[in-house]
């Protein structure tokens, strides 16, 4: 069971887009995450190190002829936290719900 967290680092909108797309996937190319998030390369590079740095992504740097390519993944860690911001925005939206007349004496 997940235990539910808010995460402040993940919580701002293109870095819960970002790890959502990359819940999704086992690897995901820098060129896909940047078409469909609509981010610079400058923007995406600082979210992905952002990440990296607190250990949630894996970025993996190789040539491909004579191009660099750069492709990142969730780690377990940034998976645990995704699962439990996501629990934790439910418990929150949940909370919100106005009661059902029917069920409330």
């Amino acid at each position: 069971m997940t235990q539910a967290r808010f995460d402040e680092l993940i919580h701002p909108s293109t870095r819960l887009s970002l790890v959502a797309t990359l819940a999704a996937a086992d690897w995901a190319e820098f060129a896909f995450l940047k078409d469909h998030l609509g981010l610079s390369d400058s923007a995406l590079s600082k979210q992905l190190a952002t990440l990296e740095d607190a250990g949630y992504i894996a970025t993996e740097r190789r040539l491909d002829g004579s191009r660099r390519k750069v492709r990142a993944r969730l780690t377990e860690h940034g998976r645990a936290a995704f699962t439990g911001h996501i629990a934790a925005l439910q418990e929150i939206v949940a909370a919100a719900t106005p009661a059902d007349p029917a069920t409330t004496s």
